[in-house]
């Protein structure tokens, strides 16, 4: 199978679509500067700092971290970034939170990021005991933060067919006057939904609309809490959501929208090829097909493999190349993370599994609501994916090109939030105005 020899030609053409690969960043195309030689490192980390925009880091902190952290080495990522969040808690417990309740807030916020982030690379290995212990930890800095807001998050499970959904409502202080716009935020294949209230949910409250954030089978706490996998079926996801929100007085239901971040680009709108109270649907970015971009990058023979039905042999090639020390950071934490997100042993089931989770053929068509389309100028994981959808969506598409000049070119605008922010809820409050 010539599996060493098929190695090297993938860590040389390994960022061609993905990302980035291994090698130092002289020769990189990432179009920020680089915090780590190892390009998945630094992207990492990078995704890290632009929380920074919502509250959700520090940016001092971030580069600290990141300048003790070595290239490709797993353990010395979760060690220093563990040691970051550890020390911060302890920052935020020492605050008198009733005396100084802002101060004990962001700390908690910034704890609680970190410590998401310490346990990034972890899937590799589901059964590592820190991938759960060390999130529960994340998760209560997070409701301690919560609870010392001003505008207060407010946990909610709702029930889903076979499955419970976590829900975080964020109710707008204008709701007090009657009920006003919701954003109903979902995020993709690894982030869990305390990420989105950074960026973008600080500025979905200050204009005035309630924010509500969601997961489903696949991410990050459902995942862990009840041990399932991603769905294709996504409307049953969001149903029961659109659901309870037409239940709220705080809400004005005909002004719902849903927004689906990176992953989330395919599920939100494939939600709405089904469910079609939103208002509107967000986009970012625009996503129809991740097994088509990866397969781009993959070593010839996996392909091969993979489309010859031969499950062994493509998981005996697959799970061989994700320990090997040749293959890029990004191709193993691709792999490993599918693996968990889809609660699967099997490459071969979750590589066609992640296939079935798409906006092929005329599923588009049965959108009834405007999309917002955002593309990043420099996003390789979409790999112009977005005028595929766009012109499968016709009159229904605004697509808005965010560019790498500005920073904002990369994948979800990542570190120029503010833009991202201006250009789809502008958009969005239009959308509103316009409903009768």
């Amino acid at each position: 199978m010539q599996l060493s020899k098929s190695l090297l030609l993938f860590a040389a053409q390994g960022g061609l679509v993905l990302g980035q690969s291994n090698s130092t960043n002289s020769s990189s195309s990432v179009p920020w500067y680089p915090l780590s030689t190892d390009d998945h490192f630094s992207f990492v980390l990078f995704e890290m700092l632009s929380l920074s925009n919502g509250g959700g880091a520090a940016t001092g902190e971030v580069m600290r971290a990141a300048s003790q952290i070595e290239a490709g080495n797993t353990d010395s990522f979760y060690n220093e970034i563990k040691f970051l969040a550890d020390s911060i808690h302890d920052i935020a417990a020492s605050i008198n939170e009733t005396k100084f309740p802002v101060s004990a807030r962001e700390a908690y916020f910034r704890s609680a990021s970190y410590y998401r982030l310490s346990v990034f690379y972890l899937t590799a290995n589901q059964t590592d005991p820190r991938l759960y212990d060390v999130w529960d930890l994340a998760r209560a800095d997070f409701d301690k933060a919560i609870s010392l807001t001003e505008v207060r998050g407010e946990r909610l499970t709702l029930k889903g067919p076979g499955f419970d959904i976590p829900v975080i409502f964020w109710k707008s202080p204008k709701a007090c006057n009657g009920p006003v716009p919701t954003l109903l935020l979902g995020s993709g294949y690894d982030a869990p939904q305390e990420d989105s209230y950074h960026a973008l949910g600080r500025e979905t409250l200050e204009r005035g609309w309630n924010f509500v954030t969601y997961e489903g089978p696949g991410q990050p706490t459902v995942r862990r809490d009840q041990g399932l996998g991603f769905i294709p079926n996504w409307w049953d996801v969001v149903t029961p959501v659109m659901d309870y929100l037409e239940t709220r007085p705080e809400v004005d239901a005909k002004r719902i929208a849903l927004g689906g971040m990176s992953f989330g680009g395919i599920l939100a709108p494939l939600t709405a090829t089904r469910e079609h109270r939103m208002a509107a649907v967000l986009a970012i970015d625009g996503l129809s097909n991740i097994q088509t971009t990866a397969a781009k990058t993959f070593p010839a023979v996996a392909i091969q493999l993979f489309k010859s039905g031969n499950q062994t042999a493509f998981d005996a090639y697959m799970n061989a190349a994700r320990v090997s020390p040749q293959a890029p950071t990004l191709f193993k934490w691709f792999i490993g993370q599918g693996l968990w997100t889809f609660d699967t042993e099997s490459p071969y089931d979750w590589f066609k599994r992640l296939g079935d989770i798409n906006l092929d053929g005329d599923k588009l068509k049965n959108v009834t609501c405007p999309v917002f389309v955002g593309k990043g100028e420099n996003d390789a994981l979409a790999g112009g994916q977005e005028q595929q959808v766009v012109e499968a969506l016709g009159s229904k598409a605004y697509l808005y090109e965010f560019k790498t000049a500005l920073g904002a070119g990369e994948h979800c605008q990542l570190g120029a939030e503010p833009q991202l922010a201006q250009a789809s809820l502008d958009w969005l409050a239009e959308v509103f105005e316009g409903v009768a």
